[in-house]
Order: C-alpha cells, then sequence, then structure tokens
C-alpha cells in the first residue's frame, strides 16, 4: 500500500525519524573528534600560557603569531619550570594544572568552598615570570586569558580571548595594540595589588605612564573593556595571598 505523504502523520514521523539519525551521526562524529578536540584545547592553553610571557612568533607591530602545535609541547616544557595549584594560603605542585577549568573554580569560590587555582612559574632569559590564567564576562559572553607579572608586580604580558563579543568592537581585545598596553604596567597602586582599568579617556593614549593601573579603551566596547577591567582586579584579588609571597618589598 502507497504512503500518503499528504497527511501530517506522515511529516511528523519523517521529522522524528531524520532527528534520531543526524543526532546519532553528530554523537558518532563527536564521540570520534574528542581526542583531536582535547588536544586542541590542551595546545592552546599551552600557546596562550608561551604568549603571555613572551614566547611566541610575532614578527611585526600588529601580528599576533603563537607557538605552533608541533612544537608547542616541547617549548612548554622548555620554559615552564613550575606548574601549581593555589589553595587558600597554600601552594602545591600539579602537573597538568593548565587543564583545570577556571570557570568551574570560580564557580567553586561562589559556592563558598575553596577552589583549585592554577599558577605557572616560568624562565626566560634568567628572568621568571608568574603566569595567572584569568576568566570573566564580556557584553555578550566569557571572556578569558592570561596576564604575566614579575617579582615587581608588572606586567610582562597578557593574551585576551572571548566567545562572542561585537566583530570590530569589543572582539579587538585580542588584537596586538590592545594587549601590547598592559605590557610594562604596574599592578600596584603604592602599595596595594590592584590591577589594571581599561579606562576611556585617560589622557595617555600613547600609554606613557606605567604606573598609573590604566590602558587606553577600545572605540565602542566599554562593557567589555569594564569585563576586562574587572577580570583582572578579582584574578588577582583571588591570588593576592601567593603574589604577596613573591613580591619585591
Amino acid at each position: 500500500m502507497a504512503l500518503n505523504t499528504e497527511k501530517n502523520t506522515y511529516t511528523v514521523i519523517f521529522a522524528m525519524v531524520m532527528v534520531v539519525i543526524v543526532g546519532s551521526l553528530l554523537a558518532f562524529l563527536a564521540s570520534g573528534l574528542r581526542p583531536r578536540i582535547d588536544e586542541n584545547e590542551r595546545f592552546e592553553k599551552q600557546q596562550n600560557i608561551l604568549y603571555a610571557m613572551g614566547v611566541n612568533l610575532n614578527e611585526d607591530a600588529g601580528s599576533v603569531n603563537f607557538i605552533p602545535t608541533n612544537v608547542v609541547e616541547e617549548e612548554f616544557s622548555k620554559y615552564i619550570k613550575e606548574q601549581l595549584v593555589v589553595v587558600g594560603s597554600e601552594t602545591k605542585q600539579r602537573e597538568e594544572s593548565y587543564l583545570i577549568d577556571m570557570k568551574k573554580q570560580l564557580n567553586i569560590i561562589k559556592n563558598g568552598d575553596e577552589a583549585e587555582l592554577p599558577l605557572f612559574i616560568g624562565e626566560k632569559e634568567n628572568k621568571k615570570f608568574y603566569i595567572i590564567p584569568m576568566y570573566g564576562k564580556g557584553l555578550w559572553d566569557a571572556i578569558w586569558g592570561y596576564i604575566s607579572l614579575d617579582e615587581n608586580m608588572v606586567v610582562q604580558g597578557v593574551v585576551f580571548d572571548h566567545k562572542g563579543e561585537t566583530p570590530g568592537l569589543g572582539a579587538n581585545i585580542k588584537l596586538r595594540y590592545f594587549m601590547d598596553d598592559f605590557t610594562g604596567e604596574s599592578v600596584l597602586d603604592g602599595n596595594r595589588i590592584s590591577g589594571i582599568a581599561v579606562v576611556k579617556g585617560n589622557n595617555d593614549p600613547l600609554n606613557n605612564d606605567k604606573e598609573d593601573n590604566e590602558v587606553d579603551a577600545l572605540a565602542g566596547a566599554t562593557i567589555t573593556g569594564n569585563g576586562v577591567s574587572a577580570m583582572i582586579k578579582e584574578t588577582l584579588k583571588l591570588y593576592k595571598p601567593y603574589l604577596e609571597t613573591i613580591r619585591t618589598k
């Protein structure tokens, strides 16, 4: 007997079958690609940590070139000398602490529990770098990154990224001209670990003043800039007990 394809019942059944088939196919692909996805996420975190301490392939004033994935693990082992977790006022060694999900740890803190906060100590040209992961909220969705400090609480580099900021506006937090402004800035306000604010009209467009705890804002991206400011401030607050132990008095 021929099917009556004009009936609503046929349409509903056909749609349900297609949903099952497509869903099963996507689940199969996701399962098969999971190892590759996990590997790419690991490489990306290593690239970002290295970038924050100045290990990259930047050639000109505008490029953002990370260490290639085929050598990033080797370079990571070369430059990152210690991987730690900060738990309250204590620190302990933890291999692959860069795989810790910062968002989950911040949620643990919000619930009033003690979190494990990753931190990395790098060395380059006989100089130490303390690299800290950050996670915050932009205009539309999450923003994140890494900030690298020396023992004087001076920024040695940053790297930012985002999930859904506006192209040409808030999305520019990941561009070189914005990230480079943070290098050389002190996170100290007097004798207090404070942070760095992204400020509109800070009267220092060339960023010559490295003691004002400010960088120039992105045009048309006030809320994203505020998110970056809050992310840095809140991150430093979490790591303050540790930073006080390494900081030059």
